[in-house]
């Protein structure tokens, strides 16, 4: 049995005693049972700055449309396929935690321009073009995308100047910051 957004903010303010439209932080994680839709509940959390759902079982990314103030959001470990729905939280959206989730391509990621963290560790990312993209996103300055498939066959080292070939405005790459050296081998590789 699973649930949507709706009843778990129902269940959330009667265990807070408190309203959700004008909490700031609403953490849905490890619901139980678990949520599986982010549906029309969510409109009224138009304080929200922060919203975590992570650890539930929600497969697409949806009804952002209010959440005007929203700068983190937290949906790691879950099933989600594609980075979809982010258009109405573009504008506001600095933090996006997406680890563990089923993520090939990271298109619909463009329209977040203030975006400066993005954890997509352990998805499903094997194409370089798809890093590429992240190109675009000039705020961006902390990565973490580790347990990727693109990662096979590298060392740790190895892959640091092939992410930031890719992205030279990344600061801080899987949890390290990037050296000068990195940057100077980085610069190496290209033709």
């Amino acid at each position: 049995m699973a649930i949507g957004c709706a009843k778990a903010i129902q269940d959330w303010e009667a265990k807070k005693s408190a309203r959700a439209s004008e909490a700031t932080e609403i953490r849905l994680c490890a619901w139980n049972p678990p949520i599986n839709k982010m549906d029309q509940g969510l409109n009224q959390l138009t304080s929200c700055t922060k919203l975590s759902l992570s650890t539930n079982s929600i497969d697409k990314i949806m009804n952002l449309s209010n959440l005007k103030n929203l700068k983190i959001l937290s949906l790691g470990r879950n099933i989600i396929r594609k980075i979809t729905g982010l258009d109405e939280v573009g504008a506001t959206l600095e933090q996006l935690w997406i680890s563990y989730n089923l993520i090939e391509k990271l298109d619909g990621i463009q329209s977040c321009v203030r975006l400066n963290t993005l954890f997509i560790s352990n998805n499903k990312i094997k194409n370089w073009e798809e890093i590429s993209r992240l190109n675009q996103l000039g705020s961006l300055k902390n990565l973490l995308l580790a347990g990727n498939p693109i990662y096979e066959g590298y060392t740790k080292e190895d892959v640091k100047p092939q992410v930031i070939r890719r992205c030279g405005q990344i600061d801080v790459l899987d949890g390290t910051i990037v050296s000068d050296q990195v940057r100077k081998l980085a610069e190496e590789m290209k033709d």
